[in-house]
C-alpha cells in the first residue's frame, strides 16, 4: 500500500516530557516528506500553540486543532470552524460550577478559565496545554460564567479537569442528556472536552481527505490518547504509540514504541523506507 498522508497527534506521540521534539523525530518526519507524504497534526491544542509544533517540524500543510473544529494554515484564513453557541456555553458553566474542576473556554485567539487548585498529583498526570502569552491569551478569574456573561463568545471548545472522575463521568451523563447540540469526548480519566456536535479528529482528516482526494485505506494515523480512538480505528494504518492505553493499543494495527523511545521515528523508518517519492509514482505509471 503507498501511503499519502500521516496524521500525528502531539501530546503523548511527538514531544518529550520537557515540550520538545527529539532531532531523530524531526529528521524521520523530514524522511516522510521526501516520500511526498503529507503530514498533518491532529491535536486538542489551541491553534496557535499547534502551529509553533508545525513550524519546528516544517510542517506547511492544514493542521486539525481544538479537537477537530478549527482546521487551517493560517488563524485568519481557517477552511473549517465549529463553535458552541454563546448560550449553551453558559448553561453549561453554570452547571459545571457544581462540580470541583478546572474550566477552559477556548477560542482560537484566547483562552477564559476559572481559577482553581488542584492536587499536585492530578496536575502532575494531566498537563494542559502551554501558550506563549505574547501570542495566545490565557485569563483566569475568580467567577468564570459572571466573566462569560461580561464578554460573550462562541467558543471552539470546553476542555474541563475534575478533582473526582465520577464528577466527570456523571457530568457526561447530564451533558449528553440535556444537548444534542455538542459532543463529550473523554481523555484520561478526569479530564473532558466539549466539542460542537459532529467534530473530532477523525472527521477532521476525513474532511481534509476529501479536500486532497485521498482515500481512507492511504492514511496512517498515530495517536496515543482516547480522542485518537476512532481515527486509528478507521485509518488505512492506524498505529498506536506504546504509551498509549490499553483500549487504543488493542484496537491499533501495529503499535511502535513509546514517545519516550521515539516512537514516530521508528513506525516512520520502519514503513515508509521501502515506498518511493510519489512523484517517482506518478511519472512511471504514465
Amino acid at each position: 500500500m503507498i501511503y499519502k498522508l500521516l496524521a500525528l497527534n502531539i501530546d503523548g506521540t511527538l514531544l518529550q516530557d520537557n515540550g520538545r521534539i527529539n532531532k531523530v523525530t524531526k529528521d524521520a518526519i523530514d524522511f516522510a516528506k521526501d516520500k511526498d507524504v503529507k503530514i498533518i497534526l491532529t491535536t486538542s491544542r489551541n491553534f496557535l500553540a499547534a502551529k509553533r509544533v508545525a513550524k519546528s517540524l516544517k510542517i506547511e500543510e492544514h493542521i486539525i486543532a481544538h479537537q477537530g473544529a478549527f482546521i487551517g494554515k493560517e488563524i485568519d484564513k481557517p477552511v473549517l470552524v465549529r463553535r458552541i453557541s454563546e448560550n449553551i456555553t453558559e448553561e453549561m458553566l453554570g452547571l459545571l460550577e457544581a462540580f470541583s474542576c478546572q474550566i477552559k473556554v477556548i477560542h482560537e485567539k484566547f483562552m477564559l478559565g476559572n481559577k482553581m487548585t488542584l492536587p499536585n498529583q492530578l496536575m502532575g498526570r494531566v498537563v494542559f496545554q502551554k501558550s506563549n502569552r505574547m501570542a495566545y491569551s490565557e485569563q483566569y478569574v475568580d467567577d468564570l460564567r459572571e466573566s462569560f456573561q461580561e464578554n460573550p463568545m462562541s467558543p471552539t471548545m470546553m476542555e474541563i479537569l475534575f478533582e473526582h472522575k465520577h464528577d466527570r463521568d456523571d457530568a457526561i451523563k447530564i451533558i449528553e442528556e440535556m444537548y444534542d447540540e455538542v459532543e463529550c469526548i473523554k481523555s484520561n480519566p478526569q479530564r473532558l472536552i466539549v466539542v460542537p456536535k459532529l467534530v473530532s479528529k477523525l472527521a477532521g482528516v476525513q474532511f481534509l481527505c476529501e479536500h486532497h482526494g485521498i482515500k481512507r485505506e492511504e492514511v496512517v494515523a498515530i495517536g496515543s490518547d482516547l480522542d485518537d480512538l476512532s481515527l486509528i480505528q478507521w485509518a488505512g494504518l492506524g498505529v498506536a504509540m506504546g504509551n498509549a492505553p490499553l483500549e487504543v493499543r488493542n484496537a491499533a494495527n501495529w503499535i511502535t514504541r513509546s514517545y519516550e523511545d521515539n516512537g514516530v521515528a521508528y513506525m516512520v523508518k520502519e514503513h515508509f523506507r521501502k515506498q518511493y517519492r510519489l512523484t517517482f509514482l506518478r511519472n512511471i505509471l504514465k
